[in-house]
């Protein structure tokens, strides 16, 4: 009897249900494009490296670094969306077909969910499609944006080779970041600013003008100016006034679980920031600082990606152990078998939209609580056969 094993597939989609996965090599770089995103990812885990030499390479070089010390899987993404749409409504996180068996004790390890990110919101336990999502700006544990210049978007060189994209080197603002990158990323959202809708850049922006839908009610761009102009009308009091509460995927609101003191010390470097006819910047130097900033649904809001900005993320962790065997590992000693309870379906990590209220609920089993997948990975398991086949 073939020996089962762990593979990993991925792909983009155009809706919650149509996505065309296909296996990919682990620390491979794939390519990805739809009509919705573009862009490149790379997944690596620690122990399934592999039999291809290159591979085996690669994955060893990123777990060796220092800066990813204890990780032992990533999902790496590079990419642009090809639309604007809301940083609050990108979405990213786990969806299932079916319901899971979650096992006695499964309650910490939620809590553990919510500690390391405070937006998730899930529904784990329903007996249709359980899902687990966050907006994906405040969840990357690593996050980079970088604005490229007007005009460059409609390039088809995007997904070119490094040898023939970005053939001069003097046109530098056109130049995307190296993918995979030869060093683990560090968050840089110094050009975020340049996305933000709430505020007219004299630059022009593409994200200034779109129209998008959200299930909180805000149906145009000029719904987040009127909100911005009402109660956020600089970013200091945008930090002092909506960094207390939130809005959660579900519509419903809550209190931000970041201290109000680091708010305050980001709005303080904000202002001094602030220059007229462009948007300040942020001033979000960490990692910390932007997922405090992001929980708040109004600060998402005010950002809108489009063709013109280029996301790199690394989405790492080391609580998961694949080698020997599928485990969850926690802090104080707590771990879970995985393989005793996993049912076989595919763990499917997704960057999608959130569920527009137009869309809603059917209430049949074939309604997803999700919204328009941009991409996707998943993990499933597979014989020794299967997976000769896909080499």
């Amino acid at each position: 009897m073939p020996k089962p094993r762990l593979r990993v597939l991925a792909g983009t989609g155009t809706s919650p249900t149509n996505v065309e996965l296909k296996p990919i090599h682990t620390g491979h770089p794939v390519k990805l494009r739809s009509d919705l995103f573009e862009g490149e990812l790379v997944v690596h885990i620690k122990g399934l490296e592999g039999s291809h030499p290159d591979v085996r390479s690669s994955s060893g070089e990123y777990f060796a670094k220092p800066e990813r010390a204890g990780i032992t899987w990533s999902i790496q993404m590079q990419g642009r969306f090809l639309h604007p749409v809301s940083a609050d409504d990108v979405l990213f996180g786990n969806t299932f077909d079916r319901p899971l068996g979650l096992p006695w004790g499964s309650g910490v390890a939620l809590k553990f969910m919510h500690y390391i990110d405070p937006t998730v919101e899930h529904d784990l336990t329903s007996q249709k499609k359980p899902w687990a999502l966050s907006p994906l700006i405040a969840t990357m544990p690593h996050f980079v944006h970088e604005r490229v210049s007007s005009g460059d978007e409609k390039k088809p060189e995007f997904l070119a080779p490094p040898s023939t994209r970005n053939a001069t080197p003097s046109n530098k603002s056109s130049q995307r970041p190296p993918f995979p990158p030869p060093e683990p990323i560090a968050d840089d959202t110094s050009q975020l600013h340049l996305a933000r809708t709430d505020v007219h850049l004299s630059s022009g922006s593409s994200g200034s003008s779109h129209s998008s839908s959200n299930s909180v009610g805000l149906t145009s761009s000029a719904d987040v100016a009127e909100l911005a102009s009402s109660s956020t009308s600089s970013l200091g009091s945008t930090l002092s006034v909506a960094s207390t509460s939130y809005v959660s995927i579900n519509g419903q609101t809550g209190s931000s679980p970041k201290a109000p003191s680091l708010m305050k010390k980001m709005a303080g470097k904000a202002k001094k920031k602030k220059s007229t006819g462009q948007a300040a910047e942020l001033g979000l130097e960490t990692a910390a600082q932007r997922r405090a900033y992001f929980s708040t649904a109004a600060h998402r809001r005010c950002i809108a990606f489009g063709p013109e900005d280029i996301i790199t993320t690394d989405f790492c962790y080391g609580f998961l152990e694949f080698s020997p065997s599928l485990a969850l590992r926690l802090p104080g000693g707590i771990s879970f078998d995985l393989m005793r309870y996993w049912d076989g379906q595919p763990v499917r990590f997704v960057c999608c939209e959130r569920k527009r209220a137009s869309q809603g609920d059917s209430g049949d089993d074939e309604s997803e609580p999700w919204g328009t997948v941009f991409w996707c990975v998943a993990i499933e398991m597979c014989s020794e056969e299967d997976d000769e086949e896909d080499e």
